[in-house]
């Protein structure tokens, strides 16, 4: 017996468009595209009227700690979704105990079940054999900077910036795809672009990527933003004697200054792609757009205790609802802005879906005090769906999607009792909004942007494509169905229309419910082909 799995009259997708052609599986690889005979003891799935599809990237992710969880993986694979990059923003559970992305970012990636203690190579071996998804990390440069530096806000010693280094080269060395910064969080708003670039050399060497979400907040700000990602790159590839290509997470502005500004990234002679949700409103951590960042960095208890005096919280009012009010993303009409997503405190439970306005009025009180009262009673840990001034409609979003230097990402959180719909949505929307009634992409576009570029930007090696020698990373899609379920008032309904799905050659959906295999593995960088289309 041969062993093999044998996918029989469906369609194939491939950059050159859509051919009808059965895939055969042998192990974790393809072996056979094309008109495939029968052998004896050969396992064939049906899949006529379906898409074959290699399986999709999630370019940035925060279930670096749910792989477990079959709610968590169930969701993302019928999204198709086989692969996803954590270590994102700049935050996550190594190197060192995992201890600050638990608690800073609790609302944002939770504790990890088992991760507890060591560097990326721990991280990554607790997925192997654990999930039916793979997972790559970046090393995140917040955590660099906290197990040598902690709360600090100053400007690095050569010392400090040496032992940083350090942990950034053993995270490479281990496996790391990339760097990642989160420039509006703690402690990367302390993080100059000097710093930025000294951990950014080791990546260059390692031939991986430096990934930001950018500082000052997006939309009218994005120009500063690229601007320090170019200095950056250039400063990086100058003391590593190698470029440093350069990846924006969850990259929102108007269509017409996104597609200017990655202009820019050419001009410099700066390779880059970036990733975009499609959605609107955005989704982070209640106090990131409300808490002066000085106050943020301080160790919950001391955070809980200023809220909790009468004088000190009247003048932090006053400062957050400035910072709120002056945000690029939130403006004037900051309490109509914020859904609240997350509240871990069992006294507030009965807000999650409100705005902070509908919340406010319920409760009877002002909405900055209320939202300080959500932060100190949940000791921090409370997350919001935001809202934009200038919402966008598909149509614009399709401009944005259509760059050759796109990938497909979700900025997926998975904490709390009401999420944003991206991550249980973002990848069925790709494909029933831009693909199936907008006609924005064409089938092979949809696999350019959610599967092959994403597999060479982050250096995943034969994953991404359809052709004898991949790996076995395959998702059977029903072209008219495929529908996202997740909405802003149900957030967690499951996406439809891809009900089978293979990761290193096992079936991990059958009829769109787990099987019980774990196959999934920890990917380590490896060496790469050029990015197509990246270097916009």
């Amino acid at each position: 017996m041969s062993g093999r799995t044998v996918l029989r009259g469906g369609s194939v997708v491939a950059s050159g468009g859509v051919v009808a052609a059965d895939v055969a599986i042998d192990g974790d690889l393809i072996v056979a595209v094309g008109e495939v005979g029968s052998r004896p003891g050969d396992r064939v799935i049906d899949a006529t009227g379906r898409l074959v599809l290699p399986g999709f990237i999630d370019a940035h992710s925060h279930a670096d700690g749910m792989l477990r969880d079959p709610d968590v993986t169930r969701a993302l694979l019928r999204q198709g979704v086989t692969t996803i990059i954590g270590g994102q923003d700049g935050v996550s559970y190594a190197p060192g105990d995992g201890a600050y992305a638990s608690g800073y970012f609790a609302a944002i990636n939770g504790p990890h079940p088992t991760y507890a203690g060591g560097g990326i190579a721990e991280l990554l071996d607790a997925v192997d054999g654990a999930s039916a998804l793979n997972a790559g990390y970046l090393v995140p440069a917040g955590t660099v900077r906290f197990e040598v530096c902690g709360r600090s806000s100053a400007v690095a010693t050569d010392a400090e910036r040496q032992r940083m280094v350090a942990l950034v080269e053993q995270g490479m060395a281990e496996g790391a795809l990339g760097l990642s910064t989160g420039l509006d969080y703690v402690p990367g708003i302390f993080q100059d672009a000097e710093e930025i670039a000294a951990l950014c050399t080791p990546v260059a060497r390692a031939g991986g990527v430096y990934v930001s979400h950018m500082r000052g907040g997006y939309e009218a700000n994005t120009a500063a933003g690229i601007s320090e990602m170019v200095d950056i790159s250039r400063r990086a590839a100058a003391d590593a004697g190698a470029a440093l290509p350069v990846h924006v997470s969850h990259l929102h502005a108007d269509a017409d200054i996104v597609l200017e500004q990655l202009d820019a990234f050419a001009a410099a002679g700066v390779e880059a792609t970036f990733d975009a949700y499609p959605y609107i409103r955005g989704c982070t951590l209640l106090g990131m757009p409300l808490l002066p960042p000085e106050i943020s960095a301080l160790p919950v208890d001391d955070v809980v205790a200023l809220l909790g005096d009468p004088l000190g919280r009247e003048a932090l009012r006053d400062t957050c609802v400035q910072r709120a009010s002056n945000s690029p993303s939130l403006g004037p009409d900051w309490p109509d802005m914020i859904t609240l997503a997350h509240i871990a405190a069992p006294d507030f439970a009965w807000a999650h879906g409100l705005t902070l306005r509908e919340a406010a009025a319920r409760a009877g009180a002002d909405p900055m005090h209320l939202a300080l009262d959500l932060l100190a009673a949940s000791r921090m840990e409370s997350s919001a769906v935001m809202a934009v001034r200038s919402p966008r409609p598909a149509t614009e979003l399709a401009r944005i999607f259509a760059h050759p230097g796109h990938i497909g990402g979700s900025d997926g959180i998975w904490v709390g009792a009401h999420p944003h719909p991206r991550a249980a949505g973002s990848f069925a929307r790709y494909l029933r909004e831009f693909v199936r009634e907008l006609g924005a992409w064409t089938w092979a576009d949809a696999v350019h942007h959610l599967s092959a570029q994403p597999a060479r930007r982050f250096g995943l090696g034969r994953r991404g494509v359809i052709e004898e020698g991949a790996i076995a990373d395959l998702l059977l899609v029903d072209p008219e169905t495929v529908a996202d379920g997740a909405t802003y008032e149900q957030p967690r309904t499951l996406a439809t229309g891809i009900d089978d799905v293979f990761v290193a050659g096992v079936q991990v959906l059958a009829d769109g419910e787990l099987t019980g295999a774990l196959p999934g593995r920890g990917l380590r960088h490896e060496p790469n082909r050029d990015v197509s289309g990246g270097g916009a």
